[in-house]
């Protein structure tokens, strides 16, 4: 194609003009630099997942235990179900493993620091003791092995 680029009646664009053109059409542009990089959202602050330790929930699934079946003394199961501290403790855990020996020794060390050292088993301090008191002793041991993440 043969275009003529010498004419007479051509008139030089005026770049300012463009410019303010422009500048009305956006009167806040974005650099090409900035616009080019993705915008990236603030994460939302989730909380870590803490997984419970196999101390901590046999632990609890013998205070819920207790508290559903009952609590009693001077027996390990109750005819009508209720168990002491260990009873509960043996049917939490399904097995004498390694989470019932810790539990049940977090739970003695427990009863120790509330009610004196002398406590030599878990049948003699919780036939020795009120419901109110056992249940602290319960609810320390769970504390504890939640701090301890055991």
């Amino acid at each position: 194609m043969n275009t003529p680029t010498e004419t007479t009646d051509f008139t030089p664009v005026d770049q300012d003009l463009y410019a303010k053109a422009f500048q009305l059409l956006d009167p806040d542009p974005t650099p090409e630099s900035a616009a080019a990089a993705p915008v990236q959202a603030p994460r939302p602050v989730v909380p870590p997942v803490r997984l419970t330790g196999p101390v901590e929930k046999t632990l609890t699934d013998a205070l819920a235990f207790l508290d559903t079946h009952g609590w009693a003394k001077f027996t390990l199961v109750h005819t009508e179900g209720a168990r002491c501290s260990i009873g509960a403790l043996r049917a939490a855990a399904g097995a004498r493993n390694a989470a019932y020996c810790d539990a049940g020794n977090l739970l003695l060390d427990e009863a120790r620091r509330q009610h004196g050292k002398k406590w030599e088993t878990i049948p003699s301090w919780n036939d020795s003791h009120t419901g109110a008191q056992v249940r602290s002793v319960w609810e320390a041991a769970i504390r504890r092995a939640h701090h301890m993440n055991i």
